[in-house]
């Protein structure tokens, strides 16, 4: 697999969004299952792996750890984010987002993961008018080597500006597609100025733009795409025609719907890293 940078970190031009592994897209594989597919993912040449403590509540994260220790650690970038608020488990009395709620946040994931570093390390949502604190306190990280990098998740740009001047941003994690194109107006052009990375999450719209999935589709139980109004049946058809064109695309270049817009999204920028969630074997080929 080709190569892309992100600051100072050489990752996969196509990294593995971990989150389906433990909930959000209906049944998951078991974790036999899934650890199988993040080696088989690893063998095909994918070393950026995407988890987060708020996914099924530090549950993912603990996933990841497993399948990620019998790999190479430092052929493996461990992408991870710490969510603004605490979260059910959090015990310590201080501030999420302050050095000593930052810290004790860390090393609960430093210890979920199995590792002692984490690669790029990024605010989960963001809270307004923490941005220079937590720089901040990013930077110190750095330079005691428990993070490599770090970044921010859905930030605007004034966000970006005042973090940035602080301790420099390796990448902003959002979500990123032919259906989700706001970032387009002002971050993406901001990252390019400043050369931070992007890391687009949901990069198929939640695999609406797979073209798996009709307006007969139903979803259930422990399932995004239920409360996500793009699955709507009525929204479903009237956006058809842009998965006929996505099709017709897809056939004249003899490839699937979801490589096409993998290769959309990564035409927007050389510093864009896509991370699909990828719970099935074929999907991983």
């Amino acid at each position: 697999m080709k190569i892309r940078r992100l600051g100072n970190l050489e990752v996969s031009a196509i990294g593995m969004g971990c989150m389906g592994f433990t909930h959000a897209y209906g049944t998951c594989p078991d974790e036999k299952e899934g650890i199988r597919l993040v080696h088989k993912a690893f063998e095909l040449g994918c070393n950026f792996f995407d988890t987060a403590e708020m996914y099924s509540y530090f549950k993912n994260e603990e996933f990841v750890g497993k399948a990620l220790k019998e790999l190479p650690r430092q052929q493996v970038i461990i992408s991870d984010k710490f969510w603004p608020e605490k979260l059910p488990g959090h015990t310590f009395e201080e501030d999420k987002l302050s050095e000593t709620g930052i810290r004790k946040t860390l090393e609960g994931q430093l210890r979920r993961l199995q590792t002692d570093y984490i690669d790029l390390y990024t605010e989960h949502q963001m809270r307004e008018g923490n941005e220079e604190e937590v720089a901040y306190v990013m930077g110190k990280l750095i330079k005691e080597g428990k993070i490599r990098a770090w970044g921010q998740s859905s930030p605007n740009v004034e966000q970006i500006r005042k973090a940035h001047a602080v301790t420099p941003i390796t990448a902003i994690q959002s979500e990123y597609s032919m259906m989700a194109r706001q970032w387009e107006k002002d971050v993406l052009p901001l990252c390019k100025e400043l050369g931070i990375g992007f890391v687009a999450f949901s990069p198929m719209a939640n695999g609406f733009l797979s073209g798996k999935y009709t307006a007969q589709t139903e979803f259930k139980g422990d399932d995004l795409r239920t409360v996500i109004s793009r699955f709507d049946k009525e929204n479903m058809q009237r956006n058809q025609p842009l998965l006929d064109l996505i099709n017709r695309y897809a056939n004249e270049k003899h490839c699937t719907p979801a490589q096409i817009s993998l290769a959309w999204d990564m035409m927007a920028y050389d510093e864009l890293v896509p991370i699909p969630g990828m719970r099935r074997e074929e999907r991983v080929i």
